[in-house]
């Protein structure tokens, strides 16, 4: 194949090696997914999702990191420097074959304008989570976190399973926010989406997450709340900024039931199209003068919160679902922007304190069946959890792969290392076509700093200390994960977050269980004692069940050896 296109990128496919290991192999595989058409948003301009999430820095450097993967030895680490291969070392076998660092800068030179600088001068590049960490598997890659949040906030709000009769409303169809309409769905919900981007709302149309595209209002609203009477499951796109849609709203006194946001806000210069622009006007703006783009992108955000507010006054179940649109909005004088509850500490956070966060795994064949197959172990396994049934049988109905076949499931400890190891089992055996890669979101339990999402009000107040996702990155290096990453500003923006991510091919090898075993009981486990030491009850059951392997001193008794 052409190694070296730039045009219409695909992973390999298949057992045959063209690495020199499955580790290297995996991460090159990967980094094309990402740039497939059938995944990334922009892959012309490396542009993977967020607003300009990257998978590397330039084309030369993309070329040089393929390259590089595919002379690699199994004692040597590629080294990644916000983009750009910058070095190859010999380590050892075990070591992780790619080490990746993106977007990181010193605490108080950590601004978006200093930032847009250094990028402007082709020293960084922006890596959101999983685009600069060659992880992303498309909007099926969030399906199930949106899925969970709406699982939650239908059981505390509405005492129910579902969202069957409920009005789902938002703004964001791109990589991350395309996934909103069809978690709504599985749900039995109606959902209503603005869209500025006809093309986004066009992709979702064929990939059926959405059901129905407007450009009208009225029409959509219309629309929308016939569904919801009639108890339909429903999805819809409409053709317009957010603020159009939420006016409408107001004017008319219709009250969602569930309000949300998932533009790319957190990156108010590419992620988010300024009131009374369209796309195309807004990327001249953006390019002629960037500072009247900013200043208008700014004000559109602020109106956005207050509309938001002003729903939620209404009586709409309102949350702030992680792109930092609060925090934008308050600095705009928006004073009552955090009268919107982020959806981590409202929702989600249970689930971090046991261990429980979106692990995915993408299948090397290529071949849906290997997915399959893996579904059925993955129901077998865990018969005893019905969130798991439940999610792993929509799954199978209503999400179509792109790129690799992948799946994604919010397994927690003990739980992800059990599965990945009867995984590489059965690619040992030649029940799967190929190696299995293993990772997740860089949104996961112990994995991230971010004050307004992952760790905002955390129960100690230990929402800004990063030293839990510096920890978790070195945990993953001396655990064996194939390649690791550490990143600055993913999902809430630059000077917001610090996270890290990993991942581990499952190749049917003793060496790839080892690191299996190793990295998901360890990865998880972290996230677990982060929680445990900010006072979480959950986590220390979680502790507690597990204490056979877990050691914590400052938490519980310390083992001491025999003497």
């Amino acid at each position: 194949m052409n190694w070296l296109t730039h045009e219409n990128i695909t992973a390999p496919r298949g057992r045959t090696l063209n690495c020199r290991g499955w580790g290297q192999e995996g991460a090159l595989r990967m980094l094309m997914n990402n740039l497939d058409p059938a995944v990334g948003e922009d892959p012309a301009h490396l542009i993977i999702y967020g607003g300009r999430g990257r998978a590397a820095r330039s084309w030369d450097a993309y070329d040089k990191i393929v390259e590089t993967l595919l002379r690699l030895e199994n004692d040597q680490t590629l080294l990644i420097q916000s983009g750009k291969p910058v070095a190859v070392f010999s380590t050892q076998p075990s070591s992780p074959r790619v080490l990746i660092a993106n977007s990181n800068l010193v605490g108080k030179w950590a601004s978006l304008e200093e930032f847009n600088r250094l990028e402007d001068l082709g020293l960084t590049m922006y890596g959101q989570m999983t685009a600069g960490s060659w992880i992303y598997i498309g909007s099926q890659g969030i399906i199930q976190g949106t899925f969970q949040t709406l699982v939650a906030l239908a059981a505390e709000h509405f005492g129910s399973d579902n969202l069957k009769g409920r009005l789902y409303v938002s703004a964001g169809l791109g990589g991350m926010g395309g996934a909103q309409p069809l978690a709504a769905k599985m749900l039995d919900g109606v959902a209503l989406i603005a869209e500025v981007d006809p093309r986004r709302i066009q992709r979702r149309l064929d990939s059926g997450y959405l059901d129905e595209g407007f450009t009208s209002i009225p029409e959509a609203v219309s629309r929308a709340l016939a569904a919801r009477s009639a108890g339909e499951s429903y999805t819809i796109g409409v053709q317009c900024h957010a603020n159009a849609l939420l006016d409408y709203l107001l004017s008319q006194q219709i009250v969602p039931d569930v309000l949300s946001d998932q533009t790319a806000a957190h990156d108010p210069l590419v992620g988010y199209v300024p009131d009374g622009l369209d796309v195309d006007a807004a990327r001249l703006l953006r390019s002629d003068d960037p500072q009247e783009y900013l200043r208008r992108s700014r004000h559109a955000i602020a109106q956005h919160v207050r509309n938001l507010v002003s729903l939620q006054k209404l009586g709409a179940l309102t949350f702030d679902y992680g792109n930092n649109i609060r925090r934008e909005a308050f600095d705009q004088g928006v004073t009552e922007a955090f009268a919107i509850p982020g959806y981590v500490p409202a929702y989600i956070r249970d689930l971090f304190s046991q261990g429980k966060g979106p692990f995915r795994w993408a299948a090397l064949s290529g071949q849906a069946e290997d997915i399959y197959r893996m579904d059925e172990l993955a129901l077998k396994l865990f018969s005893d959890n019905p969130l798991l049934r439940r999610w792993f049988s929509l799954a199978r109905q209503y999400i179509q792969f792109q790129g690799l076949p992948a799946r994604i499931a919010y397994m927690g400890q003990g739980e992800r290392d059990t599965f990945a190891l009867r995984v590489n089992e059965l690619v040992a055996t030649g029940e799967l076509a190929a190696p299995v890669v293993f990772g997740r979101d860089h949104h996961d339990t112990g994995s991230v700093a971010s004050p307004y999402r992952e760790t905002e009000a955390m129960m100690d107040g230990s929402d800004a200390i990063a030293d839990w996702p510096i920890l978790n990155a070195l945990l993953n290096v001396a655990s064996g994960a194939h390649w690791v990453a550490f990143h600055h500003g993913g999902g809430t923006g630059i000077g917001y977050s610090l996270h890290s991510g990993a991942n581990t091919v499952a190749d049917g090898s003793d060496d790839s269980a080892g690191r299996l075993r190793r990295v998901l009981w360890n990865d998880p486990g972290l996230g677990v004692v982060r929680h445990a030491d900010a006072g979480y009850d959950k986590a220390q059951d979680t502790l507690t069940a597990f204490s056979d392997r877990f050691d914590t001193p400052l938490l519980g008794p310390t083992k001491l050896p025999n003497t």
